[in-house]
């Protein structure tokens, strides 16, 4: 029975509201319109023509990144099949910087708590903090502070992600994994966490727990934490944190055409990259990373040490889309290979 005509209407218009029309990958695609920006009297390049049709387009390092997006671009063929369209939840990560043209989608464990401060400063949002490492760690994390592309509406979304400067850092998967291990599981002060995530993981893959252990979930080993990923149930429950969900899911880059693929490997030079694109490099520069502390990929070998092979392939292949993507090798310490 076909439904009354008002009715379709409203129905058309509802699911019209939520549906973005999705954006091609294509990395031979030059954006429709690549409009001047004017500061006061003056014009500037945006960042897609800085990058497409500047000078920048014959150096060493814009070789560098013209590789990394046509391998990209060549994996998304190879593995992905369907193609989707792009709902506002999928663009939940994406912050966007509408002085300077710039859509950064954020992945934590990848230098993203830096690369919100420094959108801080050039949003003008950080008050009178001009040094990126001035605004507080917490703050940069505050909802709000920045706004993401989901905010916007279907026409405005679309206008962006055609005319901006689409930029992502990316990290060894297991590295990532092993980091955000570290830092939500074995510091004192992540209670949330600890009560949020761990006393999960300790009920489900503990044989016989302490009754301490249920109630604070502080002493998750890293094995346990590989039990929970792999389990089934825990993406049927809900979706993983953002801290260990693969870059693929909260970025979308077969869906979504990344002009700029930094690499935490080339923190420093990728980010110097992005802001001279952006014109902001003598306005801000992203901080030198000082920590002894990161995870090294060392570090991350002697993690898996206690992982049976058969556990190894399966966190292998949970985390196999963002390897091929991003053209990172499967680890020589994993025993399965």
């Amino acid at each position: 029975m076909r439904k009354p005509k008002g009715i379709r209407m409203v129905s058309a218009l509802c699911l019209g509201c939520f549906i973005v029309v999705i954006f091609y990958f294509n990395s031979s695609l030059k954006p429709e319109h690549l409009s001047e920006r004017s500061s006061g009297q003056k014009t500037r390049r945006s960042p897609l023509q800085s990058l497409y049709e500047g000078e920048q387009v014959e150096s060493a390092v814009a070789a560098v990144h013209q590789g990394r997006r046509e391998l990209l671009e060549e994996a998304c063929r190879s593995y992905t099949r369907k193609r989707r369209v792009l709902v506002p939840e999928d663009l939940k990560h994406i912050i966007v910087d509408d002085q300077h043209g710039l859509l950064y989608c954020y992945v934590p464990k990848v230098a993203c708590t830096n690369w919100k401060r420094v959108l801080m400063v050039l949003t003008g949002v950080s008050g009178d903090h001009k040094d990126p490492l001035a605004i507080p760690a917490n703050e940069a994390h505050v909802p709000g502070n920045l706004r993401t592309l989901s905010e916007y509406s279907t026409p405005q979304i679309n206008q962006r992600l055609r005319s901006y400067l689409k930029f992502l850092f990316v990290r060894e998967p297991f590295e990532r994994l092993v980091s955000a291990y570290r830092n939500k599981f074995t510091r004192s002060y992540n209670t949330a966490f600890h009560k949020r995530y761990g006393t999960k993981i300790v009920r489900r893959h503990r044989p016989d727990p302490r009754p301490e252990a249920l109630e604070k979930g502080d002493d998750v080993s890293f094995e346990e934490f590989v039990y929970y990923l792999v389990d089934p149930a825990t993406q049927r429950e809900e979706p993983f944190n953002e801290h260990w969900e693969r870059v693929h899911s909260l970025c979308h880059p077969c869906l979504i055409h990344y002009d700029v693929v930094g690499k935490y490997e080339t923190l420093e030079q990728d980010s110097r990259y992005v802001l001279q694109l952006a014109g902001a490099d003598q306005q801000v520069r992203f901080p030198a990373s000082s920590k002894s502390t990161r995870t090294t990929g060392d570090m991350a070998a002697d993690f898996f040490q206690n992982i049976s092979p058969f556990y190894q392939k399966k966190l292998y292949n949970l985390y196999r889309m963002d390897f091929l993507l991003f053209n990172y090798s499967a680890p020589a310490y994993l025993k399965f290979r």
